[in-house]
């Protein structure tokens, strides 16, 4: 009899354990939960406060309270004349629209090139570009300042943009997406007598729509908030971005932080509006690039 039994309990236990299973994962989701929301709290509050703080008056902008005991457009029109900021926007424009355009062309090309050509020593090439995520942006800025003295790109627009018009993160990303596609697809097209070109741009593009829009969005964020190099190209005042701008503004601001607040919540609306637009396709670029090495 005592046989028995002890499988009657073991199985008892066993199932104990199952009907426990569930409860355990719903703790375990509402843990996940939790952290989840205390994280983007912790994230979020700071861009609330410095929101709030731009429709607060000198005086105000210092006192603990959050909300403004009244909104008020004052700051921010004062910044709008008060500053150059309509040049610093313009300029943090053309030049984050115009090397997004560059970087999405010819990056594409560079990866597809890389994922779907054959060629002796495509892999050295590939490792070579990689090489070039490893070096940090301050040892280039003596190299690039100097070439740009020589041929004369101080203070243009061009001297601003040429750094970044092909990273390497970007040949990286799209080469990762280009892998993923089916060679035979393209094998066929040029047996039908299709160029390489025209397998670019009528087939490979299309197909790599997702990472077309995540390294367009990485490329307009990164020209965007750069700062460094734009400070050392952009000397003259004319050619400030948004970044340099309200970086030299907080310095001659001094303790105008009501100021400061409303500059800074003008500068990161693009930002703002493309994350929101095309976060769906920030998340899948993040998640595809690995799918195929």
């Amino acid at each position: 009899m005592a046989a028995r039994e002890r499988p009657v309990k073991r199985a008892q236990v066993r199932d104990a354990g199952y009907d426990d299973a569930p409860q355990r994962v719903t703790r375990l989701v509402v843990l996940s939960y939790v952290v989840l929301t205390l994280g983007a709290v912790l994230m979020v509050f700071p861009f609330v406060w410095m929101l709030l703080s731009s429709f607060k008056d000198a005086r105000e902008v210092l006192s603990p309270s959050i909300l403004p005991s009244q909104f008020t457009l004052v700051n921010y029109i004062e910044v709008l004349t008060r500053t150059a900021f309509p040049r610093w926007f313009m300029n943090s424009m053309i030049v984050a629209v115009s090397t997004t355009i560059s970087v999405v062309l010819f990056c594409s090309l560079v990866g597809y090139v890389l994922a779907l050509l054959r060629f002796p020593g495509k892999e050295i090439v590939f490792l070579l570009i990689l090489s070039t995520l490893m070096v940090p942006t301050e040892m280039l800025v003596i190299p690039w300042y100097v070439m740009s003295s020589q041929f004369g790109w101080i203070n243009t627009y061009w001297g601003i943009m040429f750094p970044g018009l092909i990273p390497g993160f970007g040949v990286f990303l799209m080469r990762q997406f280009f892998s993923t596609l089916p060679r035979d697809l393209f094998d066929a097209a040029r047996i039908d007598g299709v160029s390489e070109f025209g397998l670019f741009f009528r087939i490979g593009l299309p197909l790599v729509g997702p990472g077309i829009a995540a390294l367009g969005i990485f490329a307009f964020i990164g020209n965007w908030n750069a700062y460094l190099w734009p400070l050392i190209a952009g000397q003259s005042p004319s050619m400030r971005t948004v970044p340099v701008g309200i970086s030299l503004f907080s310095g001659e601001a001094g303790a105008a932080w009501h100021l400061i607040m409303a500059t800074t919540s003008l500068a990161i609306v693009p930002v703002l509006v493309v994350f929101v637009i095309f976060q769906k396709q920030i998340i899948e670029g993040v998640v595809l690039t690995g799918v195929k090495g």
